[in-house]
C-alpha cells in the first residue's frame, strides 16, 4: 500500500508513484480524473461503514481526515457484494483489493489498492498516469476502524475517464423501461472503459484487442463526440497486432469506419497501404476462398470466444466465418480505395469481392436449410456460420428472409461478442423486433440478465458459467448502445461525414422512442410515435445534413404527411420511403 497526501481535491501533479507506471507508447486520447461524491453512505452493524458510488467506474479514493483525528483503518475496495457487504472472494476477476493505511490528520488521503502484476505488465499492458495513483473498477468501497462521525464530504472517489467525454451527446427513451436500463447500462459501460485512453480489453490484461477495439469503437461513436480514441487505438493495434484470425480483418472495419464517421481521407491515406496486410490475402487458394492450417483451425480461427460460445462449430481448411470476414474486408478495401484516388485499385477489390461471395455462397450456403455450413468438408450449420454472412450482406437477396427466420429460431448461441453482428443482420433484414426481443429476453443470455444482475458495467460474457475469469467491465457487451442508436432511433449515415443521412427506425413492440445520436456536424434529433393506425416522427437535423427518411407502414396502403401537407412517397418492403430528401426540421406522419 502507497500513499499520497493531498492539499486539495484533484490530482498531485507533483507526486511520483514507486511503481513506475508511465503513458502508453503511442500517445493515447486525453483522460482526466473526476471528482465523485458517494451515492449513500450506511454504518453497519459491526461499525463498518459501507460507502456505495452508485455505478462502477476505474478509480481510487480521496479520504480526509479530519485535525487531530489521526486514524488506522481498513478500506476494500470491491465491483460486487454479497449479503450487503462488499464480497471478498468474488468469481473470476472480478475485484476486491484489501488497504491497510494510516491517516494524516488534517490532510486528504489517497487510497489505492496494490498495482496488478497482470495488468500493468509491460511492454503490453497501457499503463495510465503515474500522478493519478493506482485505480480499480470499483463501485463500493468499506471502511473499518473509523471512529467518530463520518460525513459524506469526508470521502470522494477520483474516477478515470476520457476527458473530452459529452454526457449531453446522446440519449435514448423509449417507452420500454428495461430497453432504457440496458441503454444506460451500455452508455455507461463505453465511458467508464475510457479510463486508459485506449479502447482496453476490461480489467484483466488492459490490453487492446481488434474485436473489442471495433465494438467500442461503434458503441463510442453512439454516445460520444470523440473519435480521437478510436484513431489512436487503431494506430497502436496496427504496431502491437493480436492472434485470432478473424481479428486481422476488423482494422479494415475500424478504418472504414473512420471515414464513414469523419470524411476525412487524409487520415485513411496515410494507413490505407498498411491495411492491405489485414485481409488475409496471404492464404487464399485458387478458388479465392481463405485457407486455414491445422494450427490456424486450431488456434487463430476464433469464430466466437469463448470457446464454448460457438454452437459446436466445426472447424475446417475452408472456414465459413473467416472467409466472411476476408470478403467484409475486402469489399471495405474498395471504399477506402476509391476515397483515397485508388480507383484501379478499387475496381479489382469490388472485382474479387464480387467473385469470391459467389464462390463463397456456391460452395457453403446449403439451400435445403436455409443456412450455412461451418465450412468445406462438414454439413454442420452453426449459428456463427450463418449471422456473420447476413451481417456482411453476402446472403443472395432471395435468402435474406430464410436465414433471418433460421438464425431466430437458434436464438442466442453465441457471446457477446458475437451478438453485434447477429443483431446487426437481423435488423438489416427488418427483424427488428426478433432482435430487440432478444437484448430483453428471459434466461441468463441476454442484457435483461446484465440489468437484473445490478452490474453498471457490461459483462465479458453473458454470465460467470460461460467464462469463469470473465471481467466485469468489458465494453465489447455494450452492442445495444450503438444498435439502438442505429436501428431504433434509426439514424445511419449513407455517406462519409454524415451529410447525408437514412433514418428507418425499428420499431419492435415500441410505442414510443426519443434519442439522440451524435455526429460531426451535430446532433440528429428523432422522436417517434406509433399507434394502432399511424406512426409519427419529428426529425431535427443539424445543418448541412440531409436525409432519406423511411417510415414503418405495415398496411401498406396509407399515405405520408409532411408538416400537414401529402409528400410523395413509395412502398418498401415494410416501409414508406419518402420521396424527397428532407433538412432542418420537419414533423412526418404516417396515417
Amino acid at each position: 500500500m502507497q500513499l499520497k497526501t493531498f492539499n486539495s481535491w484533484g490530482r498531485c501533479l507533483a507526486c511520483v508513484l514507486t511503481i513506475g507506471l508511465s503513458r502508453p507508447a503511442v500517445d493515447a486520447a486525453p483522460t482526466a480524473l473526476s471528482m465523485e461524491s458517494p451515492t449513500k453512505i450506511d454504518k453497519l452493524a459491526d461499525g463498518t461503514l459501507l460507502v456505495d458510488f452508485g455505478q462502477v467506474t476505474f478509480g481510487n479514493i480521496l479520504i480526509a481526515a479530519p485535525e487531530n483525528h489521526p486514524e488506522k483503518i481498513v478500506v476494500h475496495f470491491g465491483e460486487a457484494q454479497k449479503d450487503g457487504r462488499i464480497d471478498r472472494q468474488p468469481p473470476g476477476t472480478v475485484r476486491y483489493s484489501r488497504v491497510e493505511v494510516e491517516l494524516e490528520a488534517g490532510k486528504k488521503n489517497l487510497i489505492q489498492p496494490a498495482a496488478d502484476p497482470r495488468n500493468t505488465k509491460q511492454p503490453d499492458a497501457i499503463l495510465t498516469p503515474v500522478d493519478w495513483g493506482v485505480v480499480i473498477p470499483f463501485r463500493w468501497a468499506e471502511i473499518e476502524g473509523w471512529r467518530g462521525e463520518f460525513k459524506p464530504e469526508f470521502i470522494a472517489r477520483q474516477s478515470a475517464y476520457s476527458s473530452t467525454w459529452n454526457e449531453e451527446a446522446a440519449s435514448f427513451e423509449s417507452s420500454d423501461e428495461m430497453l432504457n436500463r440496458v441503454w444506460k447500462l451500455c452508455k455507461h459501460s463505453v465511458k467508464a472503459t475510457t479510463f486508459a485512453g485506449l479502447y482496453v480489453d476490461g480489467d484483466r490484461e488492459r490490453i487492446p484487442y481488434e474485436a473489442d477495439a471495433y465494438l467500442n469503437q461503434l458503441s463510442h461513436y453512439a454516445t460520444d463526440d470523440d473519435i480521437q480514441m478510436a484513431r489512436d487505438t487503431f494506430d497502436h493495434l496496427m504496431q502491437n497486432p493480436t492472434w485470432p484470425s478473424e481479428w486481422a480483418p476488423h482494422m479494415v472495419f475500424m478504418a472504414h469506419a473512420d471515414w464513414m464517421r469523419t470524411g476525412d481521407v487524409g487520415w485513411i491515406s496515410q494507413r490505407y497501404e498498411s491495411l492491405k496486410s489485414k485481409l488475409l490475402s496471404d492464404r487464399v487458394g485458387e478458388d479465392g476462398l481463405v485457407r486455414s492450417d491445422e494450427k490456424q483451425q486450431s488456434w487463430n480461427d476464433i469464430v466466437d470466444w469463448p470457446q464454448g460460445e460457438r454452437d459446436h462449430y466445426v472447424f475446417t481448411e475452408v472456414n465459413t466465418v473467416v472467409n466472411a470476414f476476408h470478403i467484409s474486408a475486402i469489399l471495405k478495401m474498395a471504399d477506402l480505395a476509391r476515397a483515397v484516388g485508388r480507383r484501379s485499385e478499387a475496381d479489382e477489390y469490388a472485382s474479387q469481392a464480387t467473385s469470391k461471395t459467389t464462390t463463397f455462397n456456391r460452395k457453403l450456403f446449403i439451400e435445403a436449410k436455409s443456412a450455412y455450413k461451418d465450412g468445406i468438408g462438414t454439413s454442420h450449420t452453426s449459428l456463427h456460420a450463418s449471422l456473420f454472412p447476413l451481417a456482411f450482406d453476402l446472403v443472395p437477396e432471395a435468402h435474406e428472409d430464410a436465414v433471418a427466420d433460421f438464425l431466430i429460431g437458434k436464438g442466442m448461441r453465441c457471446s457477446v461478442y458475437a451478438a453485434q453482428y447477429l443483431l446487426e443482420g437481423l435488423f438489416q433484414a427488418d427483424r427488428g423486433k426478433q432482435a430487440i426481443n432478444l437484448m430483453l429476453a428471459d434466461g441468463d443470455r441476454s442484457w435483461r440478465h446484465m440489468v437484473e444482475s445490478g452490474t453498471t458495467v457490461t459483462w465479458e460474457a453473458w454470465d460467470q458459467v460461460y467464462k469463469p475469469n470473465q471481467d466485469w467491465n468489458h465494453a465489447w457487451g455494450a452492442a445495444p448502445a450503438n444498435l439502438l442508436s442505429r436501428f431504433v432511433i434509426g439514424a445511419q449515415a449513407m455517406e462519409p461525414g454524415w451529410e447525408r443521412v437514412k433514418i428507418r427506425p425499428h420499431c419492435g413492440d415500441l410505442r414510443e422512442v426519443k434519442g439522440k445520436v451524435p455526429t460531426p456536424l451535430g446532433s440528429v434529433d428523432i422522436h417517434w410515435k406509433r399507434t394502432p393506425s399511424s406512426f409519427g416522427l419529428a426529425l431535427k437535423l443539424p445543418e448541412g445534413m440531409k436525409a432519406v427518411v423511411s417510415l414503418p407502414d405495415d398496411a401498406g396502403d396509407r399515405e405520408v404527411y409532411l408538416d400537414g401537407r401529402v409528400i410523395g412517397s413509395r412502398r418498401e418492403g415494410r416501409y414508406r420511403l419518402i420521396e424527397e430528401e428532407l433538412a432542418g426540421e420537419s414533423h412526418l406522419i404516417v396515417r
